[in-house]
């Protein structure tokens, strides 16, 4: 796959997402490809980018639009902003989907493809390039939509107004989108943890593995066998792997047991970062 069959949404309405656009223009010289009268296109040898007065989670129709424009994308990237009541500072990425209901775009109970070799790497050139210290870099865990058929991840800055319009940030994730590339490491999909996922996050810096979708503690909790086990299967299948990767300390030692129970009688194999080669090590 040659990096012009990557499309990158802007979005008009979301400041972060306009920044990091505008840091892409100046760093490549961009050909105006034409207009489906809403939507505006661009290409260069990094990619398609896509600028649109929609927002991002409400594109329900980006396949169509893509196909009626006939472009010819494989993966998608959404510069996006992210937002938290913590206000936090952060650099984010995360695959998206609904596990249960749909309140923020896309199907219920219904996955978008994950793209883990592309997110993951993005996830560590934004560690590598970071030079702000007040500035948390991690992966989310899926949430939210719009639903598409392709490859998607979002990468986003956060969490409120008063660091939406950090230049360097968008300065940052802009070299990040220029310079992302694809690994041969192995997917996992992980279970357990927080929002911000930290423990995957860890592990991905530091170890030769790419996650998909992320199942945190917050979704299986009050889901019986049945749903978690429904949960874990359509993680797997929207990230193409039959590993899973569990953060067990964050749960008690009864649930862990019986979470791993239930992975394993479903057919998929548990690692640890006992199992895994470490990125530094040749």
């Amino acid at each position: 796959m040659t990096e012009n069959n990557r499309l990158l949404v802007c979005s008009l309405s979301d400041i972060p997402s306009v920044n990091m656009k505008c840091q892409l223009f100046k760093k490549r010289s961009w050909d105006e490809l034409g207009s489906n009268g809403k939507d505006t296109f661009y290409t260069c040898d990094k990619g398609v980018v896509m600028i649109t007065p929609d927002l991002h989670i409400r594109l329900e129709d980006l396949d169509r639009r893509i196909e009626e424009f006939k472009l010819d994308i494989d993966e998608v990237v959404f510069m996006s902003r992210h937002s938290a009541t913590s206000g936090e500072a952060a650099m984010t990425v995360h695959p998206i989907g609904n596990f249960k209901e749909n309140k923020y775009g896309g199907k219920e109970k219904t996955l978008v493809r994950s793209n883990p070799p592309l997110m993951t790497d993005a996830l560590r050139k934004i560690s590598q390039y970071n030079d702000m210290g007040n500035f948390r870099v991690c992966f989310e865990v899926t949430h939210h939509g719009p639903w598409l058929e392709r490859p998607t991840f979002f990468i986003e800055i956060g969490s409120d107004a008063k660091n939406w319009g950090n230049e360097r940030a968008a300065d940052i994730l802009s070299d990040v989108i220029l310079n992302m590339e694809p690994n041969d490491y192995d997917t996992a999909i992980g279970v357990g943890g927080g929002h911000y996922a930290p423990r995957f996050t860890e592990v991905a810096l530091e170890y030769k593995i790419n996650f998909g979708h992320m199942l945190p503690n917050y979704q299986l909790e009050h889901s019986d066998d049945v749903e978690v086990i429904r949960m874990v299967k359509d993680a797997a299948a929207a990230s193409d792997t039959k590993l899973v990767y569990i953060h067990r300390n964050s749960m008690k030692g009864s649930e862990e047991k019986r979470i791993s129970e239930l992975i394993r009688s479903a057919g998929f194999e548990l690692i640890s970062s006992s199992n895994l080669e470490h990125i530094n090590e040749s």
